[in-house]
């Protein structure tokens, strides 16, 4: 679109009308310390927590003016999922010319995808390095070797470039991703797989993977004939430079050899036998979905879409005598953003041309279960999707002179975006942590896959009027916080940036709500083939 185009998308979507301006942040403050409090029990999926904070947004959507838009007329879209959780007595076995027993929880974490009571192996354990095939890359970490039955034994992360033409530079790619990883070894034939964790490859230190992954996983239910891992799961570094010593090797060497052009599968000469008892359970969760309806007779039919995920971890394993895990910034924040959104959304007069469409999904941290099943029983098709904003995780320590929206400048979209953050005097900043991926980590994913123009609009880093101590409280977070207990609201918490990230997010979709036509990612790119199929050119 032209410059003046967008100027007057702008303009005539309704932005002089008090509702964008009325958007409050006591009352996101409000909705976060509900969300976030002990009586949530951290949200827990398919949980007494879990069921209160869906009828807590459904209730709020109501009041917002918005309408049900989930099964049966009602705000809740049914998510089918299987509960599977590893028994305290599962364990690990290398075995070589002597053995070593590694212990759950202390040494490893992880799960069967079987979906069954109990999986036991006992393989070969082959070296993968990344575990990648990426043929544009000229890249095979399983080149020449069938481990089809066999255990596999790799790291997370990918090979580190600064060139963007290979594995995009610094930036990490979906290969890099621990959820490819195990899709991959799956199709491999693997009959387990393995990460050996480090901090710099992970993105995150030992106890956030033990603190998601010591739990239960929920699962999508398996299509019969589906290739799925008797066990896929994690190893500390310390157990994985154990296991690796058995062949004379050491998770450091191990690394180096994971990066290097031209790396072939190393077979350690070591059976890795299994033991993994499982509990399982169906579970009834749901996403919560709530729709604005458009003022164009035909244009309502297709809609913008804000999303959240409601889901944290629940109650889990205590740490300083609290096992609530409550999600007060992850992501208590981002519901109480779209709740917000949409009573802002409902009281403009007139209305936006397209509908909008507010999702609070479940079951993220199971990795992104609730949005992939939006997006397979859509209430507006991905077709008629005009885009998806995705609010995930702020830190309320006020207002900041920057915005992160990692993804837009592949779309269409981003004109709109530039100038939304022109008004609002927003520095639009580079993903600040390219190398943790999380373009690929939050709900806006399954959408883009699904060639929707989607992406997570995030606030940056520089605070206004920034202090030590404000910048303490950021690396405090993602240290001490993130998938913590202590991840609790906070009385001197300051919400202003999260209300004028919700207002900057509000003139985006504003725009793509009243444009003519459908945004579309640009020429080349890997999403646009998706969209194009999707009757969208």
């Amino acid at each position: 679109m032209k410059r003046s185009t967008v100027l007057f998308c702008l303009l005539c979507a309704g932005l002089s009308t008090t509702a964008a301006q009325d958007i409050s942040s006591s009352r996101i403050r409000a909705h976060v310390k509900f969300l976030s409090s002990d009586l949530l029990e951290g949200r827990g999926v398919g949980e007494r927590g879990g069921f209160l904070t869906e009828e807590y947004l459904a209730s709020q959507f109501d009041l917002a003016g918005a309408r049900p838009a989930g099964d049966k007329g009602t705000f809740f879209q049914a998510v089918p999922l299987l509960g599977v959780t590893t028994r305290p007595e599962a364990y690990l076995e290398a075995v070589k010319e002597k053995s070593l027993r590694l212990a759950w929880i202390k040494d490893f974490v992880g799960v069967t995808q079987r979906q069954t009571e109990l999986e036991q192996f006992d393989a070969e354990a082959f070296f993968v390095g990344h575990g990648i095939t990426a043929p544009e890359f000229r890249w095979n970490d399983y080149a020449g070797t069938d481990v089809k039955g066999k255990v596999v034994v790799m790291f997370t992360n990918e090979p580190s470039s600064e060139d963007p033409a290979f594995f995009g530079g610094p930036g990490l790619t979906y290969y890099g991703r621990w959820t490819y990883k195990f899709e991959q070894a799956a199709r491999q034939g693997a009959v387990a797989a393995v990460l050996i964790h480090t901090t710099p490859t992970a993105g995150y230190g030992w106890d956030v993977v033990r603190n998601s992954w010591g739990r239960e996983d929920a699962q999508v239910r398996l299509p019969a004939g589906s290739p799925a891992l008797a066990f896929s799961g994690w190893l500390t570094q310390e157990a994985g430079d154990q296991l690796l010593a058995l062949s004379g090797r050491s998770v450091k060497e191990m690394l180096k050899l994971a990066g290097t052009r031209g790396f072939k599968p190393i077979p350690l000469g070591i059976r890795l036998k299994g033991r993994v008892p499982a509990k399982i359970r169906s579970i009834q969760t749901s996403n919560v979905v709530a729709v604005v309806e458009g003022s164009d007779a035909a244009l309502r039919q297709e809609a913008v879409a804000f999303t959240a995920h409601w889901d944290h971890l629940g109650i889990g394993p205590p740490a300083g005598g609290d096992s609530i895990y409550n999600g007060a910034v992850d992501n208590a924040t981002g519901c109480a953003i779209i709740l917000e959104l949409a009573r802002a959304w409902a009281a403009l007069n007139p209305r936006p041309r397209r509908s909008a469409l507010f999702l609070a999904v479940t079951a993220e941290e199971a990795g992104l279960r609730g949005a992939q099943h939006y997006v397979s029983n859509p209430v507006f098709p991905v077709g008629r999707t005009s885009a998806v904003l995705n609010f995930d995780s702020f830190l309320p320590l006020g207002r900041t002179l920057d915005v992160v929206v990692n993804g837009a400048e592949r779309t269409t979209l981003w004109p709109a975006v530039q100038e939304a953050a022109r008004r609002f005097g927003l520095k639009i900043m580079p993903d600040p942590n390219p190398a943790q991926g999380s373009y690929f980590r939050s709900d806006h994913f399954p959408f883009a896959q699904a060639g929707v123009p989607a992406f997570s609009v995030k606030m940056g880093t520089d605070y206004i009027g920034s202090t030590e101590a404000t910048k303490a409280a950021q690396r405090e977070f993602g240290q001490r916080h993130y998938h913590r207990p202590s991840d609790e609201f906070r009385q001197d918490w300051d919400f202003s940036g999260l209300a004028e990230i919700a207002r900057f997010g509000f003139l985006i979709a504003l725009n793509a709500a009243n444009r003519d036509d459908l945004p579309t990612w640009n020429a080349g790119d890997e999403f646009l083939p998706a969209r194009q199929k999707s009757g969208v050119r």
